[in-house]
């Protein structure tokens, strides 16, 4: 099996590489090429196969055309401008979020007869807008309030009819805010959910731009990589026409997060998050879901953290070697 993930030099993509060439396989397929392409040059992990990584314009139609040239047989789309910057640079927003979704679909499409690859795309929970209830089932309309979850609602619906016509078997994962994230913050209005955890747990200071009481939905960078590698090998038989799946999580308040941070580093980590409001992020926010009711996703196996504590044991264990300063 050949891989192509576009977007491997974010965190999700560089977890996923290691993933991928740690196993040499993925739910049973052997791995025998890896390509790691971004708009900057990704790490490329040692394997016991070809791994390549390389740069790239993933909204040139010239440059698309020749990463799937060779047909690989699975690719992951990770690819993105993240939702503050989408909302900050409107036309930036639709030219890599909409406008190089279409583009990879577009260019598999002219390959030719015979191929149809398994394409994975990441998706967001900004596809849901209010009005909201506050459990929302898979049968939720999508109504985004904000640029970045216009793009990936549109995106989806591209994905479900070019898989309808038989030019590429895809499946769409709406993901969850994936934290804690590991690294430096990037320009995601969500950024701080994970700020909030791992700078005090590294003895850093951090900002809380919005009022305790928010509720959020959440996964670990564990799990984000876990939902990937299951869509890559499930039965999409299994997803009729409805080819995005809102993925499993742990819906939280600001607040539940700060206790389980006490619980997993005691007072003095709480004590270095400095309350900041900022009205642009806590609008933003204020749109986005809490809390899912993701069965159809559960049934068909996608599996994810219970508890926030959890999230950030697996934070630990990963990121800072099992080592907690509590």
């Amino acid at each position: 099996m050949r891989i192509l993930v576009l977007g491997a030099a974010g965190m999700l993509g560089r977890k996923l590489a290691q993933r991928l060439t740690a196993a040499n396989e993925m739910e049973g397929m052997t791995v025998s090429g890896l390509s790691l392409v971004d708009i900057e040059e990704p790490e490329r992990p040692a394997a016991d196969f070809d791994v390549s990584a390389s740069v790239a314009d993933l909204t040139s139609r010239s440059a698309v055309a020749d990463l799937v040239s060779d047909r690989p047989d699975l690719i992951f789309h990770l690819a993105a401008v993240v939702s503050g910057e989408a909302e900050d640079d409107f036309e930036k927003g639709y030219r890599v979020n909409l406008d190089g979704v279409r583009t990879l679909f577009e260019e598999i499409r002219l390959v030719g007869t015979g191929y149809r690859p398994r394409v994975v795309f990441c998706s967001s929970i900004a596809v849901f807008g209010p009005p909201l209830p506050d459990l929302i089932g898979d049968e939720q309309r999508t109504t985004p309030a904000t640029s970045y979850g216009t793009q990936k609602a549109i995106a989806e619906l591209l994905l479900s009819d070019y898989s309808r016509r038989g030019f590429i078997d895809g499946i769409g994962l709406r993901l969850p805010t994936i934290c804690v994230r590991p690294g430096k913050p990037n320009q995601a209005a969500s950024g701080f959910f994970s700020s909030i955890i791992r700078e005090p747990l590294n003895g850093q200071e951090a900002t809380l731009p919005v009022p305790p009481d928010v509720r959020h939905w959440f996964v670990s960078p564990r799990s984000g990589v876990g939902f990937l590698v299951h869509a890559a090998a499930l039965d999409t038989a299994l997803l009729g026409r409805h080819r995005c799946l809102t993925m499993p999580g742990v819906s939280a308040t600001v607040a539940a997060q700060i206790d389980a941070l006490r619980r997993a580093a005691g007072d003095e980590a709480v004590a270095l998050i400095r309350h900041e409001p900022d009205e642009t992020i806590a609008r933003i926010v204020a749109t986005w879901p809490g809390a899912f009711d993701a069965r159809r996703a559960g049934a068909l196996g996608f599996r994810a953290e219970t508890n926030f504590d959890d999230i950030i044991r697996a934070h630990i264990e990963d990121e800072l070697s099992g080592r907690s300063p509590s």
